[in-house]
């Protein structure tokens, strides 16, 4: 008798929480059900888990966190836990300390990505203007902080850009650089892993127009332009992208927003279909997510349409592997909102599927055979 591997998709989010809550949740996604979602697992014991990455093939979730420094501040740190895809259950396998913070510094985490390698993290500190690069061993496990790499300076904006505010680090498709989307300074900084030295070297700049606040950048998949989702001034700049070099060609900036809205807004997460065809921007104040066509060939973008997210402050989304689901996960609304969408046009449809979670920050998918 043979016996076939079966698809399982995982949904991993993490959410602002007391180390004793659970702030990592794990879900398991039905497709075939229109996109239900049903809760396997959840993580208590680490502090302000809000951002997650995951690495399929090897089983391996990691999550960043905080805790106090004994002198009245707050400082990072970084979790590796093993998945265990047949019942969704999570294992912690390691622990280390990122951004250490001297008297009431703040020093806390915002985000982690990872190398294709699975070599190095990369975390950044919003209110400490840095970037931090964690070792990985053979096993997946948390290794060392080898390199920190400080901004400086400030922006246009008087309030939200006095100082620094790293709030992402993308890696480009093939892994040779990562881009760290500084809202306090209006820039996008190109920097290299030395991986003889374990340093992170800087290479170049691309400036965004004075209040801007760029947050979270996405690549197009086949590689050749990139967009960034701008916070402070709720817009999307896209660029076309030279692989060799790691330069980035601004080519246009675009609204977030209808023009009809009236209020406070910031944005958030982006991120692109699976062919590349449509872009997609979240609102927090409209709470909404914006839809653009995309031609590839010159990065120029089409507006299609703002959907509600039926939550408050809609902090991140996620496409799911296959294409036709788009989640969003709404902080204040305390909520997952499963999406349809539309290959064809980009669409996205309500699905009446929903999950609760307390102050979600992140969520992330995985297709795992079992």
């Amino acid at each position: 008798m043979i016996e076939h591997e079966q698809a399982k998709l995982l949904l991993f989010t993490g959410s602002y929480s007391d180390a004793a809550d659970s702030g990592i949740q794990v879900f398991q996604f039905n497709g075939e059900a229109g996109g239900s979602l049903r809760l396997v697992h959840k993580i208590e014991g680490i502090a302000n888990p809000t951002f997650v990455n995951v690495d399929p093939l090897n089983m391996r979730l990691y999550a960043i966190g905080e805790k106090p420094n004994g002198e009245g501040g707050k400082e990072g740190e970084v979790a590796a836990y093993a998945i265990h895809p047949e019942s969704g259950e999570l294992s912690e396998l390691s622990r280390t300390a990122t951004m250490p913070a001297h008297g009431k510094s703040q020093m806390t985490t915002c985000h982690i990505s990872r190398d294709l390698d699975s070599q190095y993290l990369v975390v950044c500190s919003y209110h400490g203007g840095t970037i931090g690069l964690v070792s990985l061993d053979e096993e997946g496990k948390t290794g060392r902080l080898c390199d920190t790499a400080v901004h400086s300076g400030h922006g246009a904006h008087p309030e939200r850009q006095d100082r620094p505010h790293p709030h992402s680090a993308i890696f480009s498709p093939d892994g040779r650089f990562v881009f760290v989307s500084d809202l306090g300074l209006d820039m996008i900084r190109c920097y290299r892993i030395n991986r003889e030295s374990g340093t992170l070297e800087p290479q170049r700049d691309t400036a965004l127009h004075p209040g801007a606040g760029p947050r979270h950048l996405a690549f197009h998949p086949d590689g050749n332009s990139a967009y960034v989702i701008n916070e402070v001034d709720s817009t999307i700049t896209s660029f076309t992208y030279e692989r060799g070099t790691g330069v980035l060609n601004t080519v246009m900036t675009v609204p977030t927003l209808p023009e009809e809205f009236i209020g406070e807004n910031t944005c958030a997460e982006i991120a692109l279909s699976r062919d590349g065809r449509f872009l997609y921007g979240s609102n927090r104040g409209s709470d909404t997510i914006v839809v653009y066509a995309v031609d590839a060939d010159t990065a120029k973008l089409t507006l299609i349409e703002h959907v509600s997210t039926r939550g408050g402050h809609p902090r991140h989304f996620t496409v799911t592997p296959d294409g036709g689901y788009l989640i969003v996960a709404n902080r204040d609304g305390n909520n997952l909102v499963v999406f349809a969408l539309d290959g064809k046009t980009g669409r996205l449809t309500f699905t009446g599927n929903t999950a609760e979670v307390s102050k979600p920050v992140c969520v992330r998918p995985a297709l795992f055979k079992i």
